[in-house]
């Protein structure tokens, strides 16, 4: 008789009732009912399979520790022990101290988020960055929407839109992430797609044979290739080339490299490597669009700035209110962009740019201080950091982690099911701690995870 036979329903009958081990649980009456039929389901399958005892058991034990994560938040902090500082999946940029502040005072009552104080009538939410924005970058207007891919649709729709084409170098014609492809785009702003150039190679005279052959071109699409490169025999139009054709162009810079940073450390390092929004909206792009949570380190918004006319397109654009943005996040926008107003101290308080550029002393220091509170199982050695997010795919930064003499899938995953959880880097059959992408303060709390996974593997 197999196992699954012999836990029949004579044995099942000794498990409780649901209303029975939900009364002994001192919760809500739904979570602790969600908490009881969880044990109770877990353990009739065990028993079923001969993996747990037959017979009465206590599973009020169980069912608590099942009400505990069924209370406890899904989205949750965790330490980034990677080394990749704009990591998608753990929510791209931190936000500066100050734009945390101007979200918790936004969520706290009501703003005058649509409300001209002045003449007490109805505003517009977009004032409230707009300013900044042109002060910025040298735009005529501007305008921000929920995020990067919205502001590249909502463009590609306000400028050219059904019955109308859009061109692009075949070279540009790229996949962001997460599916997201230029050509999909266009289709759905409603637009035609015109291909010109080759993979590696598009020219000035490219763009204009398509202009000459059609008449039907709204705009100029230019993509940037934010998370690869293409080397060697290589050839493309820069934007200032594009933008005196005579036809509006769409320029999406990607990554959101603001101005007044070239002369800064994280300036010199990015270098040629992302192009400046500064220098698209000089060279008369009409609308210039980028993502505000990667090297802008704010808050996930669309940002698009460019030529007064083009903006205007872009907000009277049936699309527009379904992309707009909310209100915490434009509270974070303006406190993060008011901080580039003095390039040294974005640098010094937007994380991601002081995560960019951290010195050896500060990285060697945190590490050191993290092996030593890890214990003998911590090692400190040296790996290299990315950017991440498709940002600056080519820039290695290479510093000290420390790293852990254990099964690295054991403790990864201990790690991750801590509190708070720790997400590490696995590589070379290695667990990596970057010290990178951690500040301070959560040295000693990642310390004692390290601590705790271990003795559990």
């Amino acid at each position: 008789m197999g196992a699954g036979e012999d836990a029949g329903p004579v044995t099942l009958r000794a498990l409780p009732a649901v209303h029975e081990l939900a009364g002994a649980l001192e919760a809500p009456h739904p979570l602790a009912v969600a908490a009881a039929r969880a044990a109770i389901e877990e353990q009739r399958v065990a028993m079923l399979a001969g993996a747990a005892p037959a017979g009465e058991i206590d599973l009020v034990p169980r069912a608590r520790e099942l009400l505990a994560e069924l209370a406890r938040p899904s989205l949750r902090g965790v330490i980034n022990a990677t080394g990749v500082i704009l990591h998608t999946n753990l929510g791209r940029a931190p936000l500066a101290a100050g734009a945390r502040e101007a979200v918790a005072r936004a969520a706290e009552g009501y703003s005058n988020l649509e409300l001209d104080l002045e003449s007490g009538e109805r505003g517009s939410r977009h004032a409230h960055v707009e300013g900044l924005l042109c002060e910025l970058t040298g735009a005529e207007a501007a305008v921000v929407v929920n995020n990067g891919a919205a502001a590249v649709l909502l463009a590609a729709a306000a400028l050219a839109g059904p019955g109308r084409a859009i061109v692009v170098a075949r070279g540009q014609l790229v996949e962001i992430g997460g599916g997201f492809r230029i050509p999909e785009v266009i289709a759905q702003s409603g637009a035609r797609l015109i291909e010109v150039g080759t993979t590696n190679r598009t020219r000035l005279g490219d763009y204009q044979r398509a202009l000459q052959a059609h008449d039907d071109v709204g705009a100029i699409m230019r993509v940037h290739q934010s998370n690869f490169r293409t080397v060697g025999f290589v050839e493309d139009v820069p934007v200032e080339a594009l933008c005196g054709l005579g036809v509006p162009v769409i320029d999406d810079i990607g990554s959101g490299w603001l101005a007044g940073q070239p002369g800064t450390i994280v300036g010199r390092m990015v270098g040629d490597e992302e192009p400046l929004i500064t220098a698209a909206v000089a060279a008369g792009a009409a609308l210039v669009c980028c993502s505000g949570d990667k090297l802008l380190g704010g808050p996930q918004a669309g940002l698009m700035a460019g030529r007064r006319d083009a903006v205007a397109a872009a907000r009277r654009h049936p699309l527009a209110r379904a992309m707009r943005i909310d209100k915490l996040s434009l509270a974070a926008l303006e406190a993060t962009l008011r901080l580039y107003r003095d390039p040294e101290r974005a640098q010094r308080e937007i994380p991601v740019l002081s995560m960019l550029t951290a010195d050896e002393e500060t990285l060697a220091a945190r590490a050191d201080r993290l092996a030593v509170a890890i214990g003998e199982r911590a090692h400190v050695t040296r790996a290299v950091a990315k950017v991440g997010g498709g940002t600056l795919p080519l820039l290695e930064l290479e510093g000290p982690v420390v790293t852990l003499d254990a099964d690295p899938g054991t403790v990864a995953r201990a790690l991750r099911h801590g509190d708070p959880p720790v997400i590490a880097r696995i590589y070379d059959g290695r667990v990596l701690l970057d010290p990178r992408t951690l500040t301070d303060a959560e040295v000693e709390p990642l310390a004692g995870a390290v601590r705790s996974a271990l003795a559990g593997g």
